[in-house]
């Protein structure tokens, strides 16, 4: 018959090195069954993540040809031929996991690779690799940072092109995994004639809905083989549950959809099923923010900046006066800058500013979903009353004008008649328009949130951390210096671009010819922002090293072929050296 671990079992073999299998419901160890088992085969891949010094979550699903048990069995080896097997096990998976078997192969050394595969009847997986934390001197670690796959937006050619990196130590993925739209929803222009039409047709609502997304997802042979390659470490961000999430609610969900906390609670379910992420306990599917000791070099930090305890996002149009159209920029201040105002929840920041006020890495990394770099553009730009092109070009007029009724004498003649061909356009109302202060144009990030912000650069700020902050949820990449209410340059943030979600270019409907000066217009306007590709799908890496940390951005040139070339001359890297919280371009 079989035998459910206890907790105790648990802890005792744990202490001795013996591999437990855990799932997202609870945790069960190696079956003495020999009870007939549902025959299945292995059609969603394998995965490993959450790697720790001793341990690391391994994953897999089988799809049984019937309904009832499947007994899956799984082994860790230190090489591929797995003559050195480390640890073995079996489990039983059924429906109420949706076939899915994760494993904590625990007993392992620390910085070592291994190697592992799961079987079931005649079937077995493809062979996985992955590594353990190190330990003690660590002399460089290579992280790939990813993010927003969206599905029928087009191929994961990034996957692909991530997965030909051979020195990582793992893919960090920012969340926004999948997505919940329906059929024919967001970024699907292409989805038919690409065979990428989402299933299940309808929006996620359902537990049954997010599992078959979630299936789908993990059909794609890139994502497939990436997750072979190395281990994932993850955090979700919104469209795990739906667009905008925040603790109560969503953008994409209204009360026609059910109960939200319903939805919500299938979703992060669901997640746990397919990722391989370890859980803090038994059933614990919302607490995700956790830490990764990379040994004396880099403490990654996974927060939870969307689901857990996020108050909802301010709105622009809650402080537009209908009959005037005037903006009540005091009361806006107020909100944005008021100290009751949550992203991470008090439970959360308070885990974060003990942890890194005692951490001993080198570099204190925060991996997190959404950008804190302040992005403040002006106020006719970010509530869309004037492009981008059309405020350089009315403000460098408008700076013509001005030196001209200041009688300066240093103005050209073609200066002079530029001016005088376009005086017209001048008009009160774009006067008034080019004055508006510069205010946050992405109210869902931390510009939304500034309280919080300024407790955490205030925290690394008091220890002189080399501060890394990791983001993604733009689709766009970016490169900020990270500075406090006073000024001072406290870190550094890198974020990535998307896998397949379309950017700023979509929204902007600009011309290619235009994108670059688009870019360097708008790091131009906003202070602390030192790089932008609003243009792109891709990657980045993180190679820290005691000395400094390098950034690369790596691009693809298409998402609408698998025959796909790395766009090189869109590429870019950018180093900060320990101490300094300055980006510099690597050429």
């Amino acid at each position: 018959m079989n035998r459910t671990v206890t907790r105790r079992d648990f802890l005792a073999m744990s202490a001795k090195g013996v591999g437990v299998a855990v799932i997202s419901y609870g945790l069960m160890g190696c079956s003495d069954s020999d009870d007939n088992s549902i025959p299945a085969e292995f059609l969603h891949g394998i995965a490993s993540g959450d790697p720790a010094h001793d341990a690391v979550i391994l994953w897999t699903r089988v799809t049984p040809e019937s309904q009832g048990d499947v007994k899956v069995s799984w082994q860790v080896a230190s090489d591929a031929a797995f003559s050195q097997l480390v640890t073995t096990g079996e489990m039983v998976t059924n429906a109420s996991r949706d076939y899915t078997v994760k494993v904590d192969a625990r007993g392992l050394r620390a910085g070592q690779n291994y190697f592992y595969r799961f079987k079931t009847g005649d079937k077995t997986s493809e062979l996985g690799q992955t590594q353990t934390l190190p330990e003690g001197e660590v002399s460089s670690v290579k992280l790939a940072v990813l993010s927003c796959s969206n599905f029928p937006a087009g191929y994961f050619n990034v996957y692909e092109l991530a997965a030909a990196q051979d020195d990582l130590a793992a893919v960090v993925h920012l969340g926004d995994y999948i997505y919940e739209y329906p059929r024919g929803g967001y970024a699907s222009e292409h989805a038919a004639e690409l065979g990428r039409e989402v299933l299940p047709a309808n929006e996620l609502l359902s537990l049954s809905d997010y599992r078959t997304r979630y299936g789908q997802y993990r059909t794609d042979a890139s994502l497939q083989k990436l997750h072979a390659k190395v281990p994932f470490i993850t955090v979700w961000d919104d469209h795990e549950v739906a667009n905008d999430t925040w603790r109560d609610g969503a953008e994409n969900h209204n009360e026609d959809e059910g109960d939200f906390t319903a939805r919500k609670e299938a979703a992060l379910q669901a997640y746990f099923e397919w990722l391989p992420i370890r859980p803090w306990r038994e059933g614990n599917h919302e607490e995700i923010y956790r830490s990764f000791s990379y040994g004396n070099l880099v403490d990654l930090h996974m927060l939870d900046t969307r689901v857990l305890a996020r108050d909802k996002q301010l709105e622009y149009a809650d402080y537009m006066d209908a009959t005037t159209g005037t903006f009540d920029g005091e009361r806006f201040l107020t909100d944005v800058t008021s100290t009751s105002r949550t992203l991470l929840g008090l439970t959360q920041l308070l885990w974060l500013q003990g942890t890194l006020l005692q951490a001993t890495g080198k570099w204190q990394v925060l991996g997190q979903q959404v950008l804190m770099g302040k992005m403040s553009l002006p106020a006719a730009i970010a509530t869309q009353q004037m492009s981008i092109p059309q405020y350089a070009m009315l403000g460098a007029l408008a700076k013509l004008a001005a030196r001209a009724a200041a009688g300066d004498p240093t103005l050209t003649a073609e200066e002079l008649q530029y001016l005088q061909a376009n005086q017209a356009l001048l008009t009160p109302e774009v006067i008034a328009l080019l004055q508006l202060p510069s205010i946050p144009y992405n109210l869902d990030a931390w510009d939304g949130y500034a309280y919080e912000r300024e407790v955490i650069l205030g925290t690394a700020k008091s220890k002189n951390l080399n501060l890394v902050v990791i983001a993604g949820d733009t689709h766009n990449a970016w490169a900020s210096e990270l500075k406090d209410v006073n000024g001072d340059t406290v870190g550094v943030e890198f974020a990535t671009s998307s896998v397949s979600s379309p950017g700023l270019e979509y929204y902007l409907n600009l011309p290619a010819e235009q994108i670059p000066a688009t870019e360097a217009a708008i790091v131009e306007l906003v202070p602390d922002l030192k790089y932008a590709n609003l243009n792109d799908r891709g990657f980045m890496t993180l190679t820290f090293t005691p000395d400094a940390v390098r950034s690369d951005w790596y691009y693809v040139d298409t998402i609408l072929s698998k025959d796909f070339q790395v766009a090189t001359a869109r590429g870019y890297s950018a180093m900060t050296n320990a101490g300094e919280h300055i980006i510099n371009p690597v050429s």
